[in-house]
């Protein structure tokens, strides 16, 4: 793989994976609540599940759940779900002292927990990558470690881009001390959430 193709690639999937969305929203909503670190290290749930997508987009099982119209179905409506469940926590969510410990359940394991589940729980994401990832790839030269490099060049961004929103919000904790500003903001995001979730449900396969 050249530079040439690499300087293509890196700014186009940056592009990507800072676009506002589920994850990225949720990882907003950790920075504001629990600080940036915590929300950066939270945020390894979600490369997890990202890792797990890469592989078996790289395997060619994509090309399962892009025929299987049942499959897709199920893993959107579990994804859907969870959506929901996000939103509720998020909106019964009562006001927090700056530095006060997360809640039962919620320490740092119990949010990547929450960032793993929602990257696994979206089907588009990994068509997405057998879509976007082989535009970028060398007929003339071996398939898999192109392939590995791109998907490896996509973690260490999407990181970046969770490293992002994580800053944002810990920013905006400044301007959410007063109970109400911090109820609200969980709020807008819950019922962002409950958006996302309506979205994912009338999203179609790309045939």
């Amino acid at each position: 793989m050249n530079l040439d193709t690499l300087q293509l690639f890196v700014p186009a999937c940056f592009a990507l994976n800072l676009a506002p969305g589920p994850s990225n929203l949720l990882a907003l909503n950790h920075g504001t609540r629990y600080g940036c670190r915590s929300a950066v290290l939270a945020g390894f749930g979600r490369l997890a599940a990202f890792s797990g997508m890469l592989a078996l987009a790289v395997v060619g099982l994509a090309g399962v759940l892009q025929a299987s119209e049942a499959l897709f179905l199920a893993v959107k409506l579990l994804g859907a779900g969870y959506l929901v469940y996000l939103a509720c926590q998020l909106w019964r969510l009562p006001p927090r002292e700056p530095g006060e410990p997360a809640p039962g359940g919620q320490g740092l394991l119990g949010l990547a927990r929450r960032e793993f589940m929602l990257a696994a729980g979206n089907p588009k994401a990994i068509v997405i990558f057998t879509a976007f990832l082989p535009q970028f790839v060398h007929a003339g030269a071996p398939v898999l470690p192109q392939l590995a490099l791109l998907g490896g060049l996509f973690l260490v961004l999407e990181w970046l881009a969770i490293a992002a929103y994580a800053v944002l919000g810990a920013r905006l904790a400044h301007w959410l001390r007063r109970p109400a500003s911090q109820r609200l903001f969980s709020r807008a995001c819950a019922g962002l959430l409950g958006w996302a979730a309506l979205v994912l449900l009338l999203s179609r396969r790309h045939t």
